[in-house]
């Protein structure tokens, strides 16, 4: 339910970005590190708006990837000092 919550709220900003972006149609120049290009103000938030989303989305995979495998990693364990506590009793 959290995770849906959060895309609708994702998705929300992303229409309204949008609506941004349609209402304000102008030609922007972007100057990257080794290159100068003209884009349209609505693709340039659409595009700088899906990166951000794409990268914070890839590292919270991998943190959540990363905590899965602890998890998998401790399992056996656990469950073989629950059986050593239970036998001792």
């Amino acid at each position: 339910m959290k995770a849906f919550l959060i895309t609708a709220v994702v998705a929300a900003l992303f229409v309204l970005m949008m609506a941004f972006g349609a209402q304000n149609d102008q030609t922007v120049t972007v100057n990257y590190f080794i290159a100068k290009g003209e884009v349209s103000l609505p693709m340039l938030l659409a595009g700088t708006f899906l990166t951000g989303f794409l990268i914070s989305w890839l590292l919270a995979l991998g943190i959540i990837l990363r905590q899965k495998l602890t998890i998998r990693k401790l399992r056996p364990k656990a469950s073989k000092d629950d059986t050593t506590v239970t036998d001792a009793s």
